[in-house]
C-alpha cells in the first residue's frame, strides 16, 4: 500500500490506461500466474481508484503463451499471433477475480466475442463502464494477428479519452538510454520525445505504439511495478517514472 504521504493527495490525472506485460504477473516462475502476484498488483489498482481515478487495463499474454515466438519456432504467424490474443484473455480474468475478491467492479471486454466469459468490445459501453468507475479490462489486444498488446493499449486509451497511459515495468523504474540490469553506467531519462524513442529504439513501447500516441498527443508515463504504492504515488504526481511526451 501506499505511505502516508500520498494517502489524501488528490490525483493528477483522472482517467489512465495502466499496461502490464504477462511476464509481470509471473512473479519469480519461470511460466504461468504467481497468485499473490496477480493480488498484490490488484491492490495497486484499488488504491489508485480509491483516490477517484478510472482505470483501464491491457495485460499481455507473454507469461503463457507469446505469437512472435511460437511464429518463430515454425507455427503459422496468425494462428500463433491468435494463440497470444487467448492468453490475455485468460490474464485478464485472472486480474478480474483478483480485483473483485478486493471488492471493486470490474469488466472484462475481448476483441474477439466470448459471450459465456466477457463482453465484447463496444466503445460507448466501455466508456459508460468507466463513468460508473468499474475497472475495464481490455482482452485480446485489438482482435487483429501482428498488431502487440502495446499497441492495443494506445488504442483503446484513445478510444477511453484517457489522459495518458502508464506502463509499469519489472525490474525497472523508467526508461534508459541501455539496459540497466547489463551497464552499470545506464542513465535514465526523466522525459524523452515520441522522436527519441523512435530514433534511438529506446524499449518502451513497439513502434506502432509509440507512432499512435504521438498522432494523438496521449503521454506515456513508464515506471515500476515492483515498489508498494508506486502506481498510486505516479498518480499523485510523486514517484520516480520517465514520462514519453511530444
Amino acid at each position: 500500500m501506499a505511505d502516508s504521504g500520498t494517502d489524501d493527495a488528490k490525483p493528477v490525472l483522472t482517467r489512465v490506461m495502466l499496461k502490464i506485460s504477462g511476464e509481470a504477473l509471473m512473479g519469480d516462475q519461470g511460466f504461468g500466474l504467481h497468485p499473490p502476484t496477480v493480488e498484490r498488483i490488484a491492490s495497486e489498482v484499488r488504491s489508485v481508484q480509491e483516490m477517484g481515478v478510472e482505470v483501464c487495463m491491457v495485460i499481455g499474454g507473454g507469461n503463457i503463451f507469446r505469437g512472435l515466438q511460437g511464429s518463430a519456432q515454425g507455427m503459422e504467424r496468425t494462428t500463433a499471433d491468435y494463440m497470444g490474443m487467448l492468453a490475455t484473455v485468460m490474464n485478464a480474468l485472472a486480474m478480474q477475480s483478483a480485483l473483485e475478491a478486493q471488492g471493486l467492479h470490474t469488466r472484462v471486454i475481448s476483441a474477439i466475442p466470448m459471450d459465456q466469459v466477457c463482453e465484447p468490445y463496444i466503445r460507448r459501453r466501455a466508456v459508460r463502464h468507466l463513468e460508473k468507475k468499474r475497472i475495464v479490462i481490455f482482452a485480446a489486444g485489438t482482435g487483429n494477428p501482428y498488431f502487440t498488446t502495446d499497441t492495443a493499449a494506445a488504442l483503446r486509451a484513445n478510444e477511453m479519452s484517457c489522459e495518458a497511459i502508464l506502463m509499469g515495468k519489472n525490474g525497472v523504474d523508467g526508461v534508459y538510454d541501455k539496459d540497466p540490469g547489463v551497464h552499470d553506467d545506464a542513465v535514465r531519462y526523466d522525459r524523452v520525445t515520441y522522436d527519441e524513442v523512435l530514433q534511438k529504439h529506446l524499449k518502451v513501447m513497439d513502434a506502432s505504439a509509440i507512432a499512435l500516441a504521438r498522432e494523438n498527443d496521449l503521454p506515456i508515463i513508464v515506471f515500476s511495478l515492483d515498489a508498494p504504492g508506486g502506481f498510486r504515488s505516479i498518480l499523485a504526481g510523486e514517484g520516480v517514472c520517465t514520462r514519453v511526451e511530444g
